[in-house]
């Protein structure tokens, strides 16, 4: 399997995503063959780009995670996942289709921007580290992007006066799992760098915004602690916090200072 696939890979999971998601709108207490073969199709959809994700990675000998294409693919594959494990939890159909919009910015991101996906890792990325940290990442980043998602959500209906405090609820839950595996990956990270580098953390552009970004919603939570209240203003701290986290993620492979860090992915 290699990247000339990922279009028809991609196009079937949106196909069957979508066929899920109307079967779910159409779904009653007496068509519940619909809800099934809708939960179904979902399932189906997320395997799809899982399954391009493992051939891929048995085509390239190697984890698909050294370039930023690669990282977004795995990104998609969360977002889809978290969404449906949300909609599972809360019964939220709506949200779907909004899941498929953010995991879709990554997939047409990828498919406009086509990589060199070589099969050979620097000595760096040979560490054991390396998957771990990696995977944890992306998957705190995947439901911190859904909770910022949410919370523009819940922005709208605080302006058109509707009642939002299940989405409250569920912005809590997903930043407290979002921060916590970013942790995870700050911690994998470091005890990657000491076995590469010899040092644990050298404030390189790239560690620098990853602290800027898990220290963001170390107030992020800290502030909601103390004024549970205020949801509008929580809702305006994730819907914004989002834009460090990108910086971090890819945007950091734009700025000047950090055209010479070892953190950078390839593209």
């Amino acid at each position: 399997m290699n990247w000339i696939y990922f279009p028809l890979y991609a196009l079937l999971t949106n196909i069957l995503w979508v066929i899920g998601v109307i079967l779910l709108l159409m779904a009653s207490e007496k068509s519940r063959n619909s809800k099934a073969f809708g939960n179904a199709s979902l399932i189906f959809s997320i395997a799809t780009l899982g399954l391009f994700i493992v051939l891929l990675w048995i085509n390239l000998e190697r984890p698909p995670m050294r370039t930023i294409g690669e990282t977004r693919l795995w990104n998609s594959f969360f977002i889809l996942v978290v969404g449906y494990i949300i909609y599972l939890r809360w019964g939220y159909v709506w949200l779907l289709f909004i899941i498929l919009f953010l995991s879709d910015i990554f997939l047409v991101l990828n498919y406009l921007k086509p990589e060199a996906h070589e099969k050979t890792l620097m000595p760096a990325l040979r560490s054991p580290w390396f998957i771990p940290h990696v995977l944890t990442y992306m998957l705190s980043y995947s439901i911190l992007l859904v909770s910022a998602i949410v919370a523009a959500y819940g922005l709208f209906r605080i302006y058109f006066k509707e009642q939002n405090e299940k989405l409250i609820g569920l912005t809590d839950n997903l930043v407290y799992i979002g921060f916590s595996l970013l942790t995870l990956g700050l911690l994998f990270g470091a005890l990657w760098a000491k076995e590469a580098w010899g040092n644990y953390w050298t404030w390189d552009p790239k560690e620098t915004w990853a602290f800027l970004t898990w220290l963001c919603y170390l107030i992020y939570i800290h502030f909601r602690y103390f004024h549970p209240a205020n949801v509008k203003t929580q809702f305006w701290s994730l819907s914004l916090i989002i834009v460090v986290l990108i910086v971090a993620w890819f945007g950091i492979n734009y700025l000047p200072s950090a055209q010479n860090s070892v953190h950078v992915y390839a593209q």
